[in-house]
């Protein structure tokens, strides 16, 4: 009898600005002159795909925010990663769009075509927003409350899976002298919900995933409760690898409860690596970065994650009680990591912005490779994910060296696969287009 595969890491690049950290764009390593070149992010999904990730991943805003600072959101991202589907041929394509502000048609028709123009590798981040200042850019005062912005999510969700199930496989047909498509296969879907009205079908023909693949990020409970029910993909935030597996192991056992079979759905905590040739380099690396960053700008950063003014806070002295986690309404992840890290490392004020500064608290792993290659093996062999969602610190530099020097680590070890065996994003999860 054949043995089963083994499991396999799964790893996906989260391209942003010039990297996370937030004094990546004064790194003599960073190109903030090109992050208005498509050619500059292809660049990043080719190496991406030299490394055989399974995808590369756009996040986004909806306002423009404070860029004295650093640059945040430039190019539209579905229009940037049809772009980027030109230049690659395998890797997947994500991004996020938002529910809170978009409607499921449109929504449903440019995901739909990016997966037509990738030939299969679209992939969409369903979220629901944090900041009013993007409510404020679609006509809203402030953002509705977190369960209301979640039940408009799942039911936008419903709403674009009936549109892209709308068309069968086998519609068009377009044979000469006859009809271009056959019209009982395609039907309409007659949505009428509390949130969405949608007559449908849709008008872009059944792509060749049938639908993007669904990736998730919320950690509250309804955050949670969204991605079992329909997340292939989970980005999760943990600081440690104990706050990991809780995640990990209360997620699957809601995708349990959901019906679903928990092997089909990745949990991906983000990652922001340092790596040098020994772990004093790697460090070195890192607090030279950390070093670029003016005080005022972390504090301001740690001010809007706890939605508190921290500019009084005294650097070198231990990190003030917060609120409980119960009394936070804001962004319930980022500020449970908050609470974590200050709990676990019980750090002064300026440590605590020196581990926020690259990924706002994502689990952080700096040394050699083999150092880091082991952690994310120690990570994935006891139960803390499924794969990493690769935050690099400074771009391109950071990416290359991981794609350079940890992957060729991990497949030696046999934990991450040596080439592509499958054509579609959907494939490259699960194993089988």
């Amino acid at each position: 009898m054949a043995g089963t595969q083994p499991r396999q890491l799964h790893l996906n690049a989260f391209v942003h600005g010039c990297g996370h950290h937030n004094a990546a764009w004064r790194s003599p390593r960073a190109k903030p002159a090109e992050l208005l070149d498509p050619g500059y992010w292809t660049g990043l999904a080719q190496t991406a795909e030299r490394g055989y990730f399974d995808a590369v991943f756009l996040a986004d805003g909806q306002s423009q925010g404070d860029i004295s600072h650093g640059p945040l959101w430039n190019l539209e991202p579905l229009t940037l990663l049809s772009a980027m589907a030109v230049g690659t041929d395998r890797i997947g394509l994500v991004c996020t769009v938002p529910a809170s502000f978009y409607q499921p048609f449109p929504a449903a028709r440019m995901l739909a075509s990016l997966d037509h123009i990738s030939r299969g590798r679209a992939g969409w981040n369903v979220v629901t927003s944090m900041f009013d200042a993007e409510a404020q850019n679609y006509g809203m005062d402030a953002l509705p409350v977190h369960a209301e912005r979640y039940g408009r999510a799942a039911e936008f969700v419903q709403a674009a899976l009936a549109l892209w199930e709308s068309w069968d496989t086998d519609a068009v047909g377009a044979e000469p002298g006859g009809s271009y498509a056959d019209m009982s296969k395609i039907r309409p879907v007659h949505h009428d919900g509390r949130n969405f009205r949608v007559a449908g079908p849709l008008n872009v023909p059944r792509s060749p995933q049938g639908s993007p693949v669904l990736f998730q990020a919320g950690a509250s409970d309804d955050g949670r409760n969204l991605a079992a029910q329909y997340a292939e993909g989970v980005y999760s935030v943990a600081a440690d690898l104990p706050s990991a597996q809780d995640y990990y192991r209360d997620v699957k056992a809601r995708v349990v409860r959901a019906g679903r079979n928990p092997g089909q759905v990745v949990v991906m905590p983000g990652l922001v690596s340092y790596i040098g040739g020994t772990a004093k380099e790697a460090a070195a690396a890192r607090a030279e970065l950390d070093g670029l960053v003016p005080v005022s700008q972390s504090l301001a950063q740690l001010g809007k994650f706890i939605q508190h003014d921290c500019s009084g806070w005294e650097l070198d002295a231990p990190v003030p009680r917060l609120a409980p986690a119960s009394d936070f309404t804001g962004p319930a992840g980022r500020y449970a990591t908050i609470l974590r890290l200050i709990e676990t490392e019980q750090p002064t004020v300026r440590q605590l912005l020196d581990r926020l500064a690259a990924g706002g608290g994502h689990c952080t792993m700096a040394g050699t490779p083999e150092q880091v290659a082991d952690q994310i093996q120690h990570w994935f062999e006891n139960g803390g994910a499924d794969g990493f969602n690769l935050m690099p610190p400074v771009l391109p530099g950071s990416l290359e060296e991981f794609v350079d020097r940890v992957v060729p680590l991990l497949q030696r070890r046999g934990l991450f696969r040596t080439g592509y065996k499958t054509r579609t994003l959907r494939g490259h999860l699960l194993g089988s287009d």
